[in-house]
This record gives C-alpha cells, structure tokens and sequence, in this order.
C-alpha cells in the first residue's frame, strides 16, 4: 500500500518504526549489560575494584548503556520523523545526567574498595585512619566536580545554553562581586578540605582538644567536621576553623600517650614506699602498655608535697581508665598504711604567749 498521498500516515508509520527500534534496541542493550555484568563478575578474581563497581555501578550503567543504544537509533532516524529534534535533546541530556551518575557511582566503588583495603579495625590503625580520611575528602570533592562538569555538559546540549552564558557574562559585574563574596565560605571549606585531606592536621578518629572539649573526629564532610565529645554531645566545626586556629591532636603522630596522677601528700609520708606500691600497681593492671611508670616529688608548698605518677597507655580512652584506677588504688594505699601522712594543717603556738595567756586567766579565779 502506497502512503505518499497520506503524509500523516507516513509520518505515523515512521514514528512506528524508530520507537519500535528504540525498544528493541533497548531492551538488547538491557540484556548485553546483565550479560556483561555476570562476564566481568567473573573475571574479577582477586581485583576488589571491578568486583565493587560492578554492584555499586550496576544500575547507572544499565541506564547509560540503555540511552546510548536509544540515542544511536535517534540519530540513525529519518529527518521526517515527528519529534526527532526534541527527542534527540531530551535523551543527549539524559544520557549526560547518566553519565554523570555513572562517574559518581565509580567514585563511590573506588571510596569502598581503599576502605576495603585498609580496614580502621586493626590494632595500630594510624595509616588506615589517614588514608580513610583522604579517601573520604576526595570522594565528596571528586562528587562535586563530577556534578559540575555534568551539569555543564548538559547545559551545552540545550540551544538557549549559549545566550544564558553570553548574558551571565555580559552582566558579571555587581552580581559577580556579590556571588563572589557570597561564595566565598563555600569556597574557603572547599580549600580548606583539600588542604586537610593532603596536610592531614586531623583524621577520621583522632583525639582532640577542641575549644576545651575533649572529643573524637567522627566524621569528615566537604564543610564542617563533627566531633563527638566524651559525654556523647556533637560539636559541628567548620573545615576553616582547623586551618585557622590552634588545636590538641592527641593522636597526629600515634595512638599512644602519657597520662599523670597528682597527689599532694604530707612531707612525713615515704617517698620510697609509695613509689614501688605505685609500680606494683602498673605491672598488674592490664590497662598499663609497659613504656612509662614513673613517680617524681615535682613540687612543695608550705603545707604538703606534690606528687607526680606519669604512666603510659595505648591510647586516651585507656589512659583516662589507667590513671583513675591508679588514682583510687593510690589513695585506699596511703590511707591505710600511712593514714598521718595524708595533706594536713599544723599550726604552732609560741611558748611565752601562751604562759602568759595562761596566767592572766588563772589570777581571777584565785582572787575570787
């Protein structure tokens, strides 16, 4: 049947067919990417990576590998064909968006696969801890640019993109100036968190003295750093902060640290005696590492003498459970052999003052 005398026929039958060949096309795509994904599953071996991505990565590239196959249909279409031009946009911006998914999904199986590798589970954790903190900078970085650049591609397909840029530049001057002070927190994080991830000042878990709060890097985001505090609070600090201000990191260069016990003491107690109790009691607690156990008389007042205890632990938690026990056990020491010696006041009476005192007080009682 001829269906040049019926153009809108035509036009109908063409339509037919490219949607036709784009479900076709689709759905072959579909089944060539499951086909691929178990292909490569099986491949991957020992290759964490590839493993990762193809579960992280599994949905994205189906959709990719779907608007491709639809987009080589779309472009191999007849010109007649109703609606091609719009199609043809709407699927080159789906397919970028896509794309864009698909990068970010590929981030997201590398960011997995060096935590993977480098688990923080692990006794001395230093390395692990820096390389988790670098990997989880770079990752949302990475989401950034990748979203960026896929939303100016995408951008570029549509046909009023240009003139929108042509315009942005042609009145960049009060309204730049005010997006470029607006900006300016965004961007400064942003920096600052680059600078953090290769620095490393701080690190997923760290122990830190923060505006007099003792607390643990919990997490790292692209603008602010949470810090859980001992007592379970949360402190929200800003990436800037860190770069820009003083701060304690109790674990920078290891995990392991110093804690002290002071106790003021009376002259008369044995200085000798307390120090071996005290060793004693490091040798038999399991908190102790075995690096440091060492008491010194480190100060004097007119009333007592301060004692010194500095012990070591594997890291601040144990430390702070270390010198409260050694602390308690200490004090229960002293108290029961050498209870005279614990901080007193004395006080002295002159001899002369006090007879004289006294007699004032008896030659009444005697007149009377």
């Amino acid at each position: 049947m001829n269906l040049s005398i019926f153009p809108e026929l035509q036009y109908l039958e063409t339509s037919l067919y490219v949607v036709g060949a784009a479900l076709l096309a689709a759905l072959l795509a579909g089944l060539l990417h499951r086909a691929g994904i178990m292909l490569l599953r099986r491949l991957a071996g020992n290759r964490p990576y590839i493993a990762n991505a193809s579960f992280i990565a599994y949905h994205a590239s189906r959709v990719c590998l779907i608007l491709f196959a639809v987009r080589l249909v779309l472009t191999g279409a007849p010109d007649e064909t109703p609606w091609l031009v719009p199609l043809s946009c709407l699927t080159s911006v789906a397919l970028i968006i896509a794309l864009t998914w698909l990068a970010m999904r590929c981030i997201r199986a590398l960011s997995a696969t060096v935590v993977q590798l480098n688990p923080v589970s692990a006794a001395d954790n230093l390395k692990a801890r820096r390389i988790l903190t670098q990997t989880r900078v770079l990752t949302r970085s990475a989401y950034f640019i990748a979203a960026l650049l896929g939303l100016g591609f995408a951008l570029l397909t549509l046909p009023g993109a240009r003139q929108f840029g042509a315009s942005l530049l042609a009145s960049a001057g009060v309204a730049g100036l005010v997006a470029g002070i607006a900006a300016r927190p965004v961007l400064g994080n942003f920096i600052a968190g680059m600078q953090i991830a290769f620095s490393q000042p701080i690190r997923i878990d760290d122990v830190l003295i923060v505006k007099g709060e003792w607390g643990r890097v919990e997490e790292i985001t692209g603008t602010f750093v949470v810090v859980r505090i001992w007592d379970e609070r949360r402190m929200i600090v800003p990436l800037q902060w860190f770069i820009e201000n003083p701060f304690e990191n109790w674990t920078h260069k290891s995990s392991t640290i110093l804690g002290t016990v002071f106790l003021w003491l009376d002259f008369a107690v044995p200085v000798p005696a307390v120090r071996a109790e005290f060793e004693r009691i490091c040798k038999q607690s399991p908190l102790w590492d075995g690096r440091v156990c060492v008491l010194h008389v480190t100060d004097a007042s007119e009333r007592a003498m301060q004692l010194r205890l500095l012990v070591s632990a594997k890291d601040s938690g144990t430390a702070f459970d270390l010198r409260c026990a050694i602390r308690e056990a200490m004090l229960a020491f002293i108290a029961q052999q050498y209870p005279g010696s614990l901080p007193r006041l004395r006080a002295a009476l002159d001899a002369e003052p006090a007879k004289a005192a006294g007699s004032s007080i008896e030659q009444p009682a005697a007149s009377s």
